[in-house]
């Protein structure tokens, strides 16, 4: 089966299933799937390297020659015109000599069908280098279609994510709000019987408040999600299928990254096409040969006596530019600079994808240690908070030292939200380095 037809069959599968996107909620692998067929800015980057395959081949065009078809229809009584054009068509006779015909011809006719074949034998290696070098642009396209696709993925992933961690969040959040619910409603039947004051229920109704609000602004973070998704897409999104925020774990080495990072990939590219170039100058001091045949007829009548009027022409041509005032030298200079500035730009790229490895990397393992202190945090605030709310049913403590303990438990749940957020996203980044060999 081809390639084309296995993608048309894929991509109507996964418009099927697109089409159940209410009836079931979408997985992150079938959103990764419907993106690299459905996303605008991938199909646009596809399309460039569509275009680039087209350059190649018009560079691979320029070997084969070419094949011209002429045909010239007249009617003159210039002289040389008409006794060229008899001459051409072999009907010369010894009248066509007198003074009177060579003076004052009469009209003629003349129709010429005329096939031309040239073909470039040695170019000094220009053809081919070029040809060489449209391939590797060719390349470089592709890998700009896989970077945009590994960006792509990366803002899926981290949006299927942040959508989990935000339901993690908001899970919490709910239980402090059911905890808040419950001491509102103790503290209401306290004040009834005298044993809390007004404000103390006014407080509580206001962190009450506090708590929904931040967990309507959680909806909203959450549809923000749905339409990037949309977007990404490029079809509505509804609901998703939620993925294991434990899971989310890494084992890429640095190995890895310089293995199959496309920057680096693309600069070696680069380095290849400078190395063309360079051919390509060189061929300015080799000679250029070609050869070309042609069959042509004439005749003053059109398409007729077509065997009796025809003629061949084979020959060669060489063609080789001596003195151009130095210019071919200061060109191959040129390419031969630019070959070592490539060069050392690809060593750059390397040495800057490894800095941004090791810097991510560490930045990953400090996340893992501050997730682990803030969860032992954030389970210490929860035990402190229902010590102080039974406290202050005893009058041990006020209401603002219970509310205060309240907050303490909310900020340790949102810097908790963020620290897993920042980790993942860098998680993400540091797939998106490798994200030659994942595609």
């Amino acid at each position: 089966m081809s390639p084309i037809i296995l993608r048309s069959l894929l991509s109507c599968s996964l418009l099927f299933a697109s089409l159940e996107l209410h009836a079931a909620p979408l997985s992150l692998d079938n959103a990764i799937e419907l993106l690299k067929i459905q996303n605008l800015e991938i199909k646009t980057a596809s399309l460039d390297a569509q275009s680039a395959q087209r350059d190649r081949k018009v560079a691979q065009g320029y070997s084969y020659g070419s094949l011209d078809f002429t045909q010239t229809a007249s009617r003159s009584n210039d002289a040389l015109t008409v006794f060229g054009s008899k001459l051409t068509s072999r009907e010369v006779e010894a009248a066509d000599f007198g003074i009177q015909y060579l003076n004052y011809p009469a009209y003629q006719n003349y129709y010429q069908s005329k096939l031309t074949y040239t073909l470039p034998l040695y170019t000094g290696g220009k053809l081919s280098g070029y040809e060489k070098i449209a391939h590797e642009m060719e390349t470089i396209k592709q890998l700009d279609t896989q970077s945009v696709t590994a960006e792509k993925i990366y803002q899926t992933r981290k949006s299927y994510y942040d959508m989990a961690l935000i339901e993690d969040s908001m899970t919490q959040m709910n239980l402090i709000l059911n905890n808040i619910t419950t001491l509102e409603k103790t503290v209401t039947a306290m004040v009834h019987e005298g044993y809390a004051k007004k404000v103390d229920l006014l407080e509580v109704q206001a962190k009450k408040a506090n708590v929904t609000r931040m967990i309507q602004e959680m909806k909203n973070n959450q549809q923000l999600i749905y339409h990037f998704l949309s977007f990404l897409l490029n079809q509505d999104v509804t609901e998703i299928t939620l993925p294991n925020i434990q899971e989310l774990q890494t084992n890429i080495t640095q190995a890895d990254v310089i293995a199959s990072n496309l920057d680096l990939q693309k600069a070696s590219k680069g380095v290849e096409i400078r190395e063309h170039m360079i051919d390509v100058a060189n061929a300015s001091y080799l000679p250029q040969i070609g050869v070309f045949g042609e069959a042509a007829t004439a005749d003053n009548t059109f398409m007729t006596n077509l065997s009796d009027h025809k003629a061949y022409t084979i020959g060669a041509r060489l063609s080789w530019n001596i003195f151009n005032g130095g210019i071919d030298h200061q060109a191959i200079e040129k390419a031969r600079l630019e070959h070592l500035k490539s060069k050392t730009q690809t060593q750059l790229a390397q040495k800057g994808v490894v800095l941004q490895y090791d810097q991510i990397h560490t930045q990953i393992q400090n996340d893992d240690a501050q997730i682990q202190s803030l969860s032992q945090e954030l389970e210490l605030s929860k035990e402190i908070y229902r010590n102080y709310e039974g406290r202050y049913r005893e009058n041990l403590v006020s209401m603002n030292d219970v509310l205060i303990k309240h907050s303490g438990q909310i900020e340790k749940i949102v810097a908790l939200q963020t620290i897993k957020n920042q980790r993942n996203e860098r998680l993400f980044a540091l797939e998106k380095l490798i994200s030659g060999a994942k595609q």
